[in-house]
C-alpha cells in the first residue's frame, strides 16, 4: 500500500535515515519502536506530508486518505463539541444540507416542472449515496467515539475551547477515528487517556478496517494493538513480526548475534592489521601486505547499538513505619461547589502496593494531595502513622526543580552522602550521560526535566512513596528502570498511572475512585477487572439443588457406558440447567431488541421531523427536538452494547 524507496532524512550533521526501504499493506498495525531521537516522529511526519525527506520517495495510492495525531499542540474552538467531531463527516454533512435545501425547493409551487423532475433526480442520487455511505448512522458512531473517548452526554453541547489540553487531544483522536483514513499514523495515542479509554481504544483499533502506524511507550498497549514491530535505529528500519512482547525476545536474541558478530570482526581485522603491521617493510612479504590492506579496505564495520547499562541499586534507608502507614476518617472534599469525596473512609497499612484508578477528573490526584498532606479535607481528619517518612511525586513536580541547579546538582542536593556515589550511575539510568550532567535544568524539555524529577525522588530516603503519573514523558528503558525499583522497594507504594502494564506489574490493591467515593478492591489490576466484568455480566440462573450420585457400576472394557437412574437424572438436570441459563439470555436479547426497535422507530419519526422544510428556522422550537434526537442515539448505543455482550454470553453457552 505504501512503500519507501531509498529514503534517506538528515538534521544538520546528524543522519536519522540513510537510502531506507520499507512498506506497509492494508489493515497492518505497525507499532514503531526505538531510542529517543532516533527518528520515530520524523517518520510519521514525513508520512504524513508534514516534512519531505532529503532524497527518495515515499509512494502512496492515489486517493489514500492520511490521518496523523500528534504527541500535543491541538487545540478547538469555535464549535461545540458535538459539532467539532461531526466536521469529520463533512462531506456528508454538505450532502445533507444540499438535501434540506432541495427539500424546501421542491415544497415551491412556482418552480418550472423541467426543474422540478431535476432537482428530484438530484434529491434521488444524493439520498442514495447518503444511504451508502452510511449517512444517517453518523450520530451513533459519534455517540459510541465520544463515549468510548470519556466525554459525556453533558459535554456535547459544552464549546471546544474550554477543554484542557488533554481533553484537546482526545478531541483530536476522535475526529481522526470518526473519519476512518486510509493510513492512520498516531504519536504517542495514550499520553492523555484513562485506563477505560485505553482500554476501548485497543478494542476499537483492534477492528480498524485500514492500516495503522504508532508510536507509544505503553508496552501493555502495544502489545494488544499490533502485530508488527519496525525498529528505528542506527539510520535504518527492522521489521519484527509480532507484538512488542515477542518483539523484545527476538531483538535481543539479534544483538546478541550481532554482538557476537561484531566480536568475531574486530578480532579478525586485529589479526590482519597485526600482519601488516609485522611485515610492512619486508620487500619478500610485500604482496601479501598489500593484499591485506586492500582486504581491509573492504571490510564494512558491523555496528551494534549501545548497550543500555541496567541500572542496580538500593533505596536510602528509612526507618520502619507503623502497621498503620495513613488513615482518612469521614474525609470530605469539594470544589467550586462540586463534590469530589464526600465521608470516605480509607486505611493504608505498611506494605500495600496500591493503585488509584478512575476517569479523568473523578478525584485521584485530590485523593493523593489530601493522602500526602498537601491538601487537608474540607472535613474528617487525616491520621499519619508511626515513624512515617513519606515522598510525594506530584503532576507538576518537573516544574518545581530549581532551574538554576545543574543536573547533578538537583541529585546531589538533599540526597544521603551514601547515595551520592550511585548519582551518575541514576542518571545513566535516566538518559543522562557525559557533559549532558552539568546542563542547568532551566535548559531542559519537559521530558528531560520529568526524568530528572523520577531520578531525584529515588535518591531521597523514605518507607511510603506517593506517586501521581510519574512514567509521563518516560521512554521504554527509563520506564523499566522505575519499575525495577519499585519493585524492589520494601515499603508502602500508592500510584496514579495510566499505564496499564505498570500497574499489572506493581499493584496489589485497587482503589476505584469516583462519585464522590474510593472504593477497595483487594487483588491486582486484572483481578479487579475480572469483578467488573461479572458484576457487568446478566445474573445466571440459580442451578437446581445438587443431586447425589452414586459411583457407576464398573462395565467390561470397550462396552458401551452404561448410566444408572441417578446419573442420567443429573445430566437431564444439567440439560435443564443450560437450556433454562440460555432460554433466560434469549429472553433478555429478545427484551433488548424490542427496545431497540421502539427507540430506532422514535429515532425515525424525528428524522422526519427533522426533514421537514423550515424546522430549523425557528432554533427555539427546533432545539428540543435535536436534543431528544441526540439523546436516543446514545440511549440505542448503550443498548446495542448490552445486546452484544449477552449475544457473546449467548454463544459461548455449552
Amino acid at each position: 500500500m505504501i512503500q519507501l524507496s531509498e529514503l534517506s532524512k538528515s538534521f544538520g550533521t546528524r543522519t536519522l535515515l540513510e537510502r531506507v526501504t520499507w512498506q506497509i499493506g492494508p489493515r497492518e498495525r505497525v507499532g514503531l519502536c526505538g531510542p529517543n531521537g532516533a527518528g520515530k516522529t520524523t517518520l510519521l511526519k514525513m508520512l504524513a506530508g508534514f516534512d519531505e525527506p532529503d532524497k527518495g520517495l515515499i509512494v502512496k495510492p492515489a486517493g489514500l486518505t492520511v490521518g496523523y495525531l500528534p504527541q500535543d499542540g491541538l487545540n478547538h474552538s469555535g464549535h461545540t463539541l458535538l459539532d467539532e467531531a461531526a466536521t469529520a463527516f463533512q462531506p456528508l454533512l454538505d450532502m445533507k444540507a444540499e438535501m434540506h435545501a432541495l427539500e424546501e425547493r421542491l415544497g415551491d409551487t412556482t418552480v418550472p416542472e423541467d426543474e422540478h423532475n431535476a432537482m428530484l433526480v438530484r434529491y434521488a442520487e444524493l439520498q442514495e449515496s447518503f444511504r451508502a455511505q452510511d449517512g444517517y448512522s453518523i450520530d451513533l458512531k459519534i455517540a459510541t467515539v465520544l463515549r468510548g473517548l470519556g466525554f459525556t452526554q453533558e459535554d456535547l453541547q459544552r464549546p471546544t475551547e474550554v477543554f484542557s489540553g488533554g481533553w484537546q487531544m482526545r478531541i483530536a483522536l476522535a475526529k481522526l477515528l470518526l473519519g476512518s483514513p486510509g493510513l492512520l499514523l498516531l504519536d504517542e495515542p495514550t499520553n492523555h487517556l484513562d485506563l477505560d479509554a485505553r482500554n476501548w481504544l485497543e478494542e476499537y483499533l483492534g477492528d480498524y478496517p485500514h492500516a495503522v502506524i504508532l508510536v507509544s511507550h505503553d508496552r501493555y498497549f502495544l502489545d494488544a494493538v499490533v502485530t508488527r514491530i519496525t525498529d528505528v535505529n542506527l539510520r535504518t528500519l527492522t521489521d519484527y513480526t509480532g507484538n512488542y512482547s515477542e518483539y523484545l525476545t527476538e531483538r535481543d536474541a539479534r544483538l546478541n548475534r550481532l554482538r557476537q558478530m561484531k566480536k568475531e570482526q574486530d578480532e579478525e581485522v586485529a589479526r590482519i592489521e597485526m600482519f601488516v603491521n609485522r611485515f610492512r617493510y619486508q620487500a619478500t612479504k610485500a604482496a601479501q601486505v598489500q593484499s591485506r590492506i586492500k582486504l581491509l579496505e573492504k571490510v564494512v564495520p558491523i555496528e551494534v547499538p549501545p548497550e543500555r547499562k541496567r541500572v542496580h541499586f538500593t533505596f536510602p534507608t528509612a526507618p520502619k513505619s507503623g502497621r498503620s502507614v495513613m488513615e482518612l476518617k469521614n474525609a470530605s472534599k469539594a470544589y467550586d461547589g462540586r463534590t469530589i469525596f464526600k465521608g470516605v473512609n480509607l486505611l493504608i497499612e505498611r506494605g500495600d502496593r496500591v493503585a488509584l484508578i478512575g476517569p479523568n477528573g473523578a478525584g485521584k490526584s485530590t485523593m493523593m494531595r489530601m493522602l500526602s498532606g498537601v491538601e487537608a479535607p474540607d472535613s474528617g481528619e487525616r491520621v499519619e502513622g508511626h515513624q512515617l517518612v513519606m515522598q510525594y511525586f506530584a503532576q507538576d513536580e518537573a516544574t518545581i526543580l530549581n532551574p538554576d541547579l545543574n543536573i547533578h546538582d538537583t541529585l546531589a542536593e538533599g540526597s544521603p552522602v551514601q547515595m551520592v556515589p550511585m548519582i551518575r550511575n541514576i542518571l545513566g539510568g535516566f538518559l543522562f550521560s557525559g557533559d549532558d550532567i552539568y546542563k542547568r535544568v532551566g535548559v531542559l524539555s519537559g521530558g528531560e526535566r520529568t526524568r530528572l524529577a523520577v531520578a531525584r525522588m529515588l535518591l531521597r530516603p523514605a518507607n511510603t512513596l506517593l506517586l501521581d503519573e510519574p512514567t509521563n514523558h518516560l521512554d521504554m528503558d527509563s520506564k523499566d528502570v522505575l519499575l525495577d525499583a519499585l519493585a524492589d522497594f520494601g515499603g508502602t507504594l500508592i500510584l496514579v498511572s495510566h499505564d496499564r502494564y505498570f500497574i499489572d506489574k506493581l499493584a496489589t490493591k485497587i482503589i476505584d475512585i469516583g462519585h464522590g467515593e474510593a472504593r477497595v478492591y483487594p487483588g491486582t489490576y486484572e483481578e479487579y477487572r475480572w469483578s467488573q466484568a461479572q458484576a457487568a455480566a446478566p445474573a445466571p440462573v440459580a442451578p437446581p439443588p445438587a443431586v447425589k450420585v452414586k459411583a457407576p457400576a464398573p462395565v467390561p472394557k470397550a462396552a458401551a457406558p452404561v448410566l444408572d437412574r441417578d446419573e442420567k437424572k443429573r445430566l437431564e438436570a444439567e440439560e435443564r440447567r443450560r437450556k433454562r441459563a440460555a432460554e433466560a439470555l434469549q429472553n433478555q436479547i429478545n427484551d433488548l431488541e424490542s427496545q431497540i426497535a421502539d427507540k430506532e422507530k422514535a429515532i425515525k419519526d424525528l428524522e422526519s421531523t427533522m426533514a421537514a422544510p423550515g424546522f430549523y428556522e425557528n432554533r427555539d422550537a427546533s432545539q428540543p427536538v435535536i436534543d431528544k434526537h441526540q439523546a436516543l442515539m446514545w440511549e440505542v448505543g448503550d443498548l446495542m452494547h448490552k445486546w452484544e455482550t449477552l449475544q457473546e454470553s449467548l454463544t459461548a453457552q455449552p
